[in-house]
């Protein structure tokens, strides 16, 4: 089992930030409750849990903390917002900082800055609102995906398979953000990654295959029990594996992240896709960073550890 040394002093006093205002607000609660446990059963004695809503700036101030740790999940908490709060308060706080936080929580923004190196990347389009979605993309080979731009958990995502069909998944998309992304539907081994920091170095977990039933990796695949195999480690060639870990750090580097970051790839005829970075994956009992983390020899508690010594250092 890997330990790591500590940099924060056990007497601080630290709020873990869960619940929120965003969709993942449940999810959140879990991930806290499990990260707050982890932090007093690890000497943490000061740590606090501190349950996220509009008033949060006042309950910081008023709650005199030394660290935040970031347990958020979706908007309001990936995004930017509390990172932007926590910098104004002066706390030091885990993962990603603003910038990161807030390019990789937009999927077109993800895309333009990866698309600055090697990495390879789904070929898409970015509709904005009032622009000809027809128009837009007639440069794709169907069938197509189309994804809201800012939006988690498969929500608002169809399958577009004629030109017919097209608009009113376009349509569903811009429910949850005006502006959508739409990429072309490729079929491969869909699988994540976790990129982690000690002492400054990033660094791969082990890879999750995903298996869904479904034809693609949906809402119903991903929240329903048994509708999803999961294979860890993924199987793939030793080769492919060094790939895939390689450009998840690259991914993680190029988008500014720090501290903890989840990153998704499709891997299709021997090319390693990435979808998308996430800066503050699931920290419950069966998310995958924790699982991530756990073949590898880091245990739940040193991985809340690891995460909480990149506080303050997300600038």
């Amino acid at each position: 089992m890997q330990e790591f040394k500590n940099r924060i002093d056990k007497k601080s006093k630290i709020a873990v930030l869960c619940g929120g205002m965003s969709s993942e607000k449940e999810v959140s609660m879990r991930s806290g409750k499990g990260c707050y446990e982890a932090l007093k059963r690890l000497g943490f004695d000061n740590a606090e849990l501190v349950v996220v809503d509009e008033n949060i700036s006042e309950t910081l101030k008023k709650g005199n903390y030394d660290y935040a740790y970031n347990a958020l999940h979706g908007k309001y908490g990936e995004d930017g917002c509390i990172q932007g709060i926590l910098e104004i308060l002066k706390i030091p706080y885990t993962g990603c900082g603003v910038m990161a936080s807030a390019v990789c929580m937009h999927k077109e923004y993800t895309k333009r800055i990866l698309s600055t190196t090697d990495i390879p990347l789904i070929k898409s389009v970015y509709v904005q609102k009032g622009e000809d979605v027809v128009e837009k993309t007639k440069g794709l080979k169907y069938p197509l995906i189309t994804k809201p731009v800012c939006e988690g958990s498969s929500f608002g995502m169809t399958k577009v398979n004629t030109p017919d069909e097209l608009q009113a998944a376009y349509e569903e998309a811009a429910k949850y953000n005006p502006d959508v992304l739409i990429e072309e539907y490729l079929v491969g081994v869909g699988c994540t990654v976790g990129v982690l920091e000690n002492e400054g170095k990033p660094f791969a977990t082990e890879i999750l295959e995903l298996r869904p039933k479904n034809e693609w990796y949906d809402y119903e695949a991903k929240y329903t029990k048994g509708m999803t195999e999961f294979i860890l480690p993924a199987e793939l060639s030793e080769e492919m594996t060094q790939k895939v870990k390689d450009f998840a750090v690259k991914a993680y580097k190029t988008a500014g992240c720090s501290g903890v970051s989840r990153v998704d790839f499709l891997v299709v005829d021997d090319i390693p896709y990435v979808l998308e970075i996430n800066t503050s994956p699931g920290m419950t009992e069966t998310s995958d960073l924790p699982a991530q983390s756990d073949v590898m020899g880091i245990n739940y508690d040193n991985l809340v550890l690891l995460i909480l010594n990149s506080a303050g250092l997300n600038k």
